[in-house]
């Protein structure tokens, strides 16, 4: 892969967790969380697309369609394990 498809997917998926946070809401400690959460799932998304092949919404070599369905589906399981409250028993 190339620089500008390197840059390109990481301003996407930047944007992908800005928008998670500004729909859901949060400290800048949860708009990290999501940002992160976002460049990893579409990096996997990414490579889960070329290895089987499929071509939804590509961008030359960046399976755009899939790294976008994996920046989601991080964004989406994140936030739900981050509802979890932790109590410590006495």
């Amino acid at each position: 892969m190339n620089t500008p498809i390197l840059l390109l997917g990481f301003v996407i998926s930047t944007l992908y967790g800005a928008a998670f946070h500004f729909w859901r809401g949060g400290s800048l400690k949860r708009l990290l969380l999501y940002i992160s959460l976002s460049w990893m799932g579409f990096l996997v998304g990414h490579f889960v697309g070329g290895m089987l092949n499929y071509s939804l919404w590509s961008i030359g070599v960046l399976h755009a369609g899939m790294a976008t369905a994996g920046s989601f589906l991080f964004l989406l399981i994140g936030y739900w394990l981050s509802l979890i409250d932790f109590q410590q028993r006495s």
